[in-house]
């Protein structure tokens, strides 16, 4: 029996050890449901959300479904050289090297000490003059028996984890920000060549309208009219031309780059619109989205801390070992009589703090509710903006069809104006009413086809990556 004790202990150690005090983790449950509202609003001959159209497309990362290979450049370029996202790869660095830190804590700690001593004062007199020489490795190691410090260590790796999730949330709204200042910028552009081939067109017929009036054939108020809409073509010009330069640059910014002009692909209207919404989307495709994961892990980081708050109500126990030499002769410090040792152990206990200890377990507790909430949030916008993009993209494909077609009417209305008006048959009035809903049309189609393009952005972006495969380049 006595031979078995050293065993018993042995096992009680190591079962005492690989105890951790505090509530481990688990994932919280959410309402999800089980398909989005809005998925309903696609016509039921879409594409089938079936392998055959995954293979087709499974390849691509989403942002490549926009087929500019102007705009691929642009995208490669942000995330080489935007600030806010080089700080985001630093901080997985810093969080890397955290970890390294905090596990290191698990393990005895081995350091060395060296000594030379020359003296002939013992402390309180003076007395023959002695040398010491002394080498000491020792070796200190604080016993996790509550867990305090695997604890520690859980809660630093779920943070590294989640500074990964924040850099792929930042790459994701790295990336949809780019692509929608870009599309922005050639609707701005395209706004802007309307506005010029507008102006062209009325100072043209302002002109028509001039000699008319010099040879008394119509009266002034006609004149004044024709150059009210001249006037007004010239400073949409103006207006676009100050919208395009204002974006070049805050899309500059977004690249790393000091303002100043941008390259453009594909004008707008010859952008590709991505593959249809496949109807059916499961609601789980949000779970990879990279800032509900960031808001799990950190919640897994803190609820760690409940278990270190924990155990620090607990002894903490540490041992310490000694083995070195000393000798009061250089030339005997290695010899086999210079050989010592030192074996200690301490407890450090906390034994009253009014409440201190009590309250730091519930300090961490209420944080970890906090990023429950948090996570639970996280989640409810998430449905919202793929809701948000799903109707979006099924409304706006429709009203670009109803606005195209308000484009031609309004064409052949302008066209029809200006002959009633040259045959006398109607008003000024006519040719002016039918000009401004042309130019008006015009201006609202181009905007609404950029809309539909960031509507898919927004989706793609709120689904975490779209319904593709969850690819992120790594840094």
């Amino acid at each position: 029996m006595k031979n078995r004790i050293p065993y018993i202990i042995i096992v009680g150690l190591i079962f005492i050890i690989g105890c951790k005090v505090g509530p481990n983790f688990t994932k919280p449950q959410i309402n999800n449901p089980t398909a989005f509202v809005n998925d309903s609003t696609f016509p039921t001959d879409s594409i089938v959300y079936d392998s055959a159209y995954n293979d087709s497309i499974m390849n691509l990362v989403w942002w490549e479904q926009f087929q500019d290979t102007t705009l691929q450049k642009l995208i490669k370029t942000a995330l080489d050289n935007n600030k806010n996202y080089l700080i985001a790869i630093s901080r997985i660095e810093e969080a890397r090297a955290s970890l390294g830190y905090t596990r290191s804590d698990i393990y005895p700690s081995v350091n060395i000490g060296a000594d030379a001593t020359r003296t002939n004062f013992n402390g309180t007199s003076q007395i023959d003059a002695y040398s010491a020489y002394s080498i000491t490795p020792s070796i200190s190691w604080e016993i996790d028996f509550w867990g305090k410090l695997r604890r520690a260590n859980e809660s630093a790796k779920a943070s590294l984890l989640a500074t990964e999730f924040g850099r792929q949330k930042i790459m994701t709204s790295l990336i949809s920000d780019v692509i929608g200042s870009y599309f922005l910028l050639l609707d701005y552009n395209a706004r802007y060549e309307i506005s010029v081939k507008t102006h062209a067109s009325r100072k043209e017929y302002m002109e028509i309208i001039q000699a008319r009036f010099d040879k008394g054939i119509v009266p002034e108020i006609d004149l004044n009219h024709s150059q009210i809409q001249e006037a007004q073509a010239e400073s949409s010009i103006y207006l676009y031309q100050r919208l395009v330069s204002k974006t070049e640059y805050a899309l500059s910014i977004l690249l790393g780059k000091t303002p100043g002009k941008i390259t453009k692909g594909l004008i707008l209207k010859e952008q590709i619109v991505p593959p249809e919404i496949p109807p059916g989307l499961p609601s789980d495709l949000l779970k990879r989205r990279p800032d509900i994961k960031e808001a799990e892990h950190y919640l897994v980081a803190q609820n760690a801390k409940i278990g270190m708050a924990q155990a620090m109500r607990f002894p903490s126990i540490s041992l310490t070992g000694l083995l070195g030499v000393a000798s009061g002769d250089l030339s005997t410090l290695t010899s086999q009589d210079a050989g010592v040792w030192a074996v200690s152990g301490g407890l450090l206990s906390p034994v009253f703090q009014f409440g201190k200890n009590k309250q730091r377990v519930e300090i961490e507790k209420n944080r970890t509710n906090q990023a429950l909430l948090v996570y639970e949030q996280t989640f409810l916008v998430a449905l919202r903006e793929v809701e948000d993009a799903l109707v979006d993209i099924a409304t706006l494909k429709e009203e670009l069809k109803a606005r195209k077609r308000q484009v031609q009417a309004a064409e052949k209305a302008a066209e029809l104006a200006k002959l009633r008006y040259d045959k006398g048959i109607s008003s000024y009035l006519e040719v002016l009413e039918s000009n401004r809903q042309l130019f008006d049309a015009e201006l609202v189609t181009t905007q609404t086809f950029e809309m539909y393009l960031i509507a898919y952005v927004s989706l793609y972006k709120a689904l975490g990556g779209g319904w593709l495969e969850d690819t992120y380049p790594e840094k």
